[in-house]
């Protein structure tokens, strides 16, 4: 017995030895310069010897002091960083203890003699410089063939959504620029998607001051969130690109090509693509306006003062009755789609140049069935169905130019050109149905319409900037002028049937032809005068002239194919608008709090003129004078390490557009007819929003909260009356008392630095929105709830995993009609999993599930959307990547939207495109760019 009992005491204590040596350890010690002072805030790192990858990360506290814990009992390299010192790094062996401090580590002062062989020799994987995060590509193992957007989706901090947009830090990435240069204008996804992980040196993440702030020395207190691509030097010496092609089921093709070149002041890029796959491959909204602030958010658009109030160059709802282009495209239906362009940067010390052209086309097919329920006065209802076909063509051409030259150490001129040249047609063919009191059918329309149109647009700036010696004192002018020209044919070919009155039966066969122009010549003055060392006081004017002519000739065509002028249709007008703002506001700025407080008063002036032709005489005029005073309030306060608090108030005006004040009836369409209303005055809104944002750099540990409110006042809506035969009439008034409020809250965290990050969110809304239905006011209000999570696990070079999760609530409630309030709750999960499986095979799949719900009409949807795809990668260098795809494997893609507003609920189905399998091919100009990155990008 003594035996067992002494063999059993030996175990225990081998055990408890055993466990001991190998179960976990923390890791701390002080890191100090010579004079064994300690240095807060230092960068401190563990990485693995064998290949450098990062395991824990952290900050100095004040006396300098750090603690990893809860780390695996083997041997790391310690990495310590800090401004001004060189950098330090040993090897540890973890002792026998549950503690192994490293005691004083010491920091030597960086010597200039030592600079070039510090950066070489002793680079870290994340260095912290306030609120700047670097980040060392090659700490962060990628496949071969990532691209930029797949390596950034593995860097702490950081997050890229399914649809290529960046957040870091818990904010959106505003800007993205390669080696400080704009990459394809100011297209964040542009450079990420396109550009090689294996061509970056650093990846770089600051709060960059806006451009505003830059070139007048005057902080507004205003951060947008940048990233900047830096380059390795053997990718400034030659070119390198890709190119793709594949082949599918069905007949599915996609290709693409990009080719760059860079160096040290000039950067060289192409890219061209073509697929019937539904990737329009454009980021951004293709379609601008051209209205005269044309200048991609860079600071430069020449209309100084504080930027709220009166958008002077137009919404563009006035060219409502032109021939306006269908766009098309997008994720549903079926679309074939084709782009090219070309992007050059040439960037010196006094000389900045950027250049680009690009062409993209869409030929689209979209299939829809739609029902809407519209709600009217005491508890009635009426219930509409629509069939539709269209098919659309959309070409644009869109060149840009923007030139910056320093004349000098005190002038700066910038010349900004930018154009949109369109061309496109479009077939549209309906069957309407609509019901009262449940089935019983009460109208019926057969639409077949077909369209063309061409449309020229250029938006010119050239801006004058001077500093005067004294400090923070500028003076700032801009003149542009701008062209937005179109012209177009429709025909129109409808059968309307009232079975209620068959009397107003009627047949519609119709040619339309529209032609508008539109030039706007407009300036600003600005002048910033320092004073009081904190202060700073501006004034500024704005001023814009814009002319619009439409020539509208509407024909009625017979049945022996001879047209005759329609005359209620028919219509010329002319449009002249003018606007004048003066105003002043007075910053203080000290410490990082920045407070400014501004007014201006605006004059515009809306002269107008329509008749039948441009040779009636018969002329209506429209002449109506509008002023406002618009406040200003803006707040933000730096509260130091990356906290931030900011709020604005402010007051938007928008005139009333040209077409919403002509007293003309348009019944072009018998069941849906338009009025006019020149009794109509501007609209305003008061907007109030503010919130918080916190980076804890050292747990890498975010949060961010806001508020908004929106109150309106004389808001423009539509009014409807809605008669016995379901034909409805809407014409634009002013009404006030309409709102929005809502908050967001949100909070990332690691689980465990560089292997899981976790992400909640939050969002309430509330809004209520006025109009008249049959003269009655209705007050349709929505709460709206939103539940948000994300979990990222990056445990090793051969698994990542991506999930999210969101769910949102909104009840709607209409005052007219309270038996039709409903519920709709909608869910969308998300899942992406990457493998790297033995002989360089890599396996993606990408899994999706969305459900719809609203039981008030019985409504019910489950979505699950599953795509597989595995890849080799071949050819000497890994220069080569054979890829088979398999997209929608359950074949369920369904493109199902539901919205409710004002007096009616809709839903829609759109017939897109399903399951197809695609076996592709890759091939890099310059080492391998393939990647386990999110499925249908190239």
């Amino acid at each position: 017995m003594k035996k067992i009992l002494l063999l059993l005491c030996c175990s225990l204590i081998g055990f408890a030895s055993f466990a001991q040596n190998t179960g976990r350890f923390t890791m701390k010690g002080i890191v100090g310069d010579t004079a064994d002072v300690g240095l807060p805030e230092a960068t401190v790192m563990l990485l693995l010897p064998k290949d450098s990858s990062l395991v824990n990360f952290g900050r100095t506290n004040k006396d300098g002091s750090f603690e990893f814990k809860n780390l695996k009992r083997i041997s790391y390299l310690f990495k310590v960083s800090y401004v001004g010192y060189l950098p330090h790094q040993q090897n540890v062996n973890p002792n026998d203890g549950e503690v192994t401090n490293l005691g004083k580590v010491g920091m030597k002062i960086l010597n200039n003699e030592l600079y070039e062989v510090v950066i070489k020799t002793a680079r870290a994987p994340l260095s912290i410089k306030g609120d700047t995060v670097e980040y060392d590509p090659r700490s962060f193992k990628v496949p071969p063939g990532s691209t930029v957007e797949d390596l950034i989706r593995k860097l702490p901090g950081m997050q890229v959504d399914a649809d290529g947009n960046i957040k870091a830090q818990g904010e959106d990435i505003k800007r993205v620029t390669v080696d400080g240069k704009r990459f394809f204008g100011d297209d964040p996804k542009m450079a990420t998607k396109n550009l090689p992980a294996e061509a970056i040196n650093k990846v770089q993440v600051f709060n960059g001051k806006t451009e505003q702030a830059k070139v007048t020395g005057v902080d507004d207190g205003k951060r947008e969130k940048t990233l900047n691509l830096e380059l390795k030097d053997s990718h400034k010496k030659g070119g390198f690109g890709k190119a793709v092609a594949g082949v599918g089921t069905d007949s599915r093709l996609e290709g693409k090509v990009s080719y760059n070149r860079f160096d040290d002041k000039q950067q060289v890029s192409v890219l061209g693509f073509g697929n019937n796959t539904n990737q329009s491959g454009i980021a951004r909204n293709d379609y601008q306006d051209f209205k005269g602030s044309q200048s991609f958010n860079w600071g430069d658009d020449g209309d100084f003062g504080f930027n709220s109030g009166f958008r002077y160059f137009g919404d563009g709802g006035d060219e409502s009755i032109t021939i306006q282009p269908n766009y098309g495209g997008g994720s549903q239906g079926f679309t074939k789609n084709w782009a090219g362009g070309a992007n050059y940067n040439f960037d010196t010390k006094k000389t900045k140049l950027s250049t680009s052209y690009f062409y993209n086309q869409s030929d689209a097919v979209n299939d829809v069935m739609s029902s809407r329920e519209t709600f009217l006065s005491n508890e009635a209802s009426y219930r509409s169905s629509d069939k539709n076909r269209r098919g659309t063509f959309t070409g644009n051409h869109r060149p840009s130019f923007r030139f910056e030259k320093a004349l000098d150490s005190l002038n700066t001129i910038i010349l900004i050109s930018n154009s949109r040249i369109n061309n496109g047609d479009g077939d549209y063919n309906s069957f309407q149905q609509y019901y009262r009191g449940g089935d019983s059918l009460t109208n019926r329309s057969t639409v077949n319409n077909s369209s063309l149109y061409n449309s020229f647009a250029m938006s010119n700036l050239l801006l004058y900037r001077h500093k005067f010696k004294k400090k923070g004192r500028n003076f700032a002018a801009s003149i542009g002028y701008n062209i937005n020209n179109s012209d177009g044919s429709s025909f129109q070919n409808s059968i309307n049937e009232f079975f209620l009155d068959p009397s107003r039966n009627s047949r519609i066969n119709q040619r339309n032809g529209t032609e508008s122009n539109r030039t706007q010549l407009k300036g600003s003055l600005s002048y910033i005068e320092p004073f009081a060392k904190k202060f700073y006081w501006e004034t500024f004017y704005n001023y814009s002239l814009r002319k619009d002519e439409v020539d509208r000739n509407v024909f009625d065509i017979k049945e022996d194919n001879q047209e005759e002028v329609n005359k209620f249709l028919t219509r010329y007008y002319t449009n002249d608008f003018s606007y004048n703002r003066l105003g002043t506001s007075v910053r203080y700025s000290h410490k990082g709090l920045n407070l400014s407080v501004g007014v201006a008063g605006q004059q515009f002036n809306l002269k107008g003129k329509f008749a039948a032709d441009q040779t009636s005489t018969q002329v209506t005029k429209v002449d109506r004078s509008f002023f406002k005073v618009v406040p200003n309030v803006s707040l933000n306060y730096d509260l130091k390490q990356n906290r931030y608090l900011y709020m604005q108030y402010g007051l938007n005006v928008q005139e009333p557009t040209i077409a919403d004040l002509q007293p003309v009836v348009d019944n072009s369409n018998p069941l849906n007819i338009v009025e006019g209303n020149p009794n109509l005055i501007p609209q305003s809104s008061h907007n109030v929003y503010g919130g918080y944002n916190m980076f804890n750099p050292s747990s890498f540990t975010n949060f961010y909260a806001s508020l908004n409110y929106s109150y309106n006042v004389d808001q423009i809506v539509y009014n409807k009356t809605i008669d016995e035969n379901l034909v409805t009439t809407t014409k634009p008034m002013n009404i006030s008392g309409g709102y929005r409020y809502g908050t967001y809250i949100g909070l990332g965290f690691p689980l465990k630095k560089t292997k899981a990050t976790m992400n909640l969110s939050t969002g309430i809304n509330y809004s209520s929105n006025l109009t008249y239905i049959n003269n009655i006011k209705n007050d349709t209000k929505t709460d709206g709830y939103n539940f948000g999570l994300r979990l990222d696990l990056t445990p090793s070079d051969v698994f990542t995993l991506y999930s999210n999760a969101n769910w949102n609530i909104a009840n709607t409630k209409y005052s007219i009609n309270t038996n039709q309030n409903q519920k709709v709750l909608s869910a969308s999960y998300g899942a992406e999993m990457n493998i790297k499986m033995p002989k360089e095979i890599y396996f993606n799949s990408r899994f999706s599930y969305n459900t719809y719900t609203n039981n008030q009409f019985g409504f019910s949807q489950r979505q699950p959307i599953l795509n597989l795809s595995v890849y080799k990668i071949v050819l000497k260098s890994k220069r080569g990547e054979v890829r088979l795809t398999a997209n929608d494997v359950f074949k369920k893609n369904l493109g199902i939207s539901q919205f409710a507003t004002s007096n009616y609920y809709t839903e829609s189905r759109t017939r897109t495109l399903s399951r197809y399998f695609m076996l592709s091919f890759t091939y890099n100009m310059r080492g391998m760019s393939a990647s386990v990155r999110r499925n249908n990008n190239f």
